[in-house]
């Protein structure tokens, strides 16, 4: 990248404390957050869009997962969902409606590992062929049902399980 990808951090509340520091090696201190992003994009027939991690990654390569990141400096929530998904997936979603369908957070004081992530939700008319990925990101996509889901979370290659069954539960 060269540019040193800097972060906001936020209070448990989501206010900014006024702190930015570089992404790299980020280390929460007590009611410190990170922001993050995830989206749960379907097709017109209900399937959820998962992307598998590239190989290189130090952290769960190769596993599957639904598309995200962290939300930069000076960024809200919204604009970091827009980015992330033209970016990552190469699908534009500037002109949808934003559906925040579930917020979580994770405290971790000894790893300084404390995130607030957002689970945004949309429903778009596209198909694979229309995803072009960002190679140093991820090296495969797919149409799934939920089921594949749950498949693939019992191999233990899914990333973030829980929390996407957590936000559709939501929906129901």
């Amino acid at each position: 990248m060269g540019m040193e990808e800097l972060i906001d951090i936020y209070d448990r509340d989501r206010n900014f404390t006024g702190l930015t520091v570089p992404r790299e090696g980020a280390r929460m201190g007590e009611g410190q957050y990170m922001l993050y992003v995830l989206a749960i994009i379907q097709d017109l027939q209900g399937r959820i869009l998962i992307t598998q991690r590239s190989m290189d990654k130090h952290w769960a390569a190769g596993w599957w997962e639904v598309t995200g990141g962290g939300v930069a400096a000076g960024e809200t929530s919204e604009q970091a969902i827009v980015r992330e998904l033209a970016e990552e997936v190469g699908l534009d979603v500037a002109d949808y409606p934003l559906e925040r369908i579930y917020t979580y957070e994770n405290v971790d004081p000894e790893g300084g590992d404390n995130y607030i992530v957002d689970i945004y939700r949309f429903k778009l008319d596209f198909t694979v062929e229309d995803v072009k990925l960002q190679a140093e990101e991820a090296i495969d996509c797919k149409l799934v049902s939920f089921d594949e889901i749950e498949q693939l979370a019992e191999r233990g290659v899914f990333l973030h399980y829980r929390r996407i069954v957590q936000a559709l539960e939501t929906m129901k």
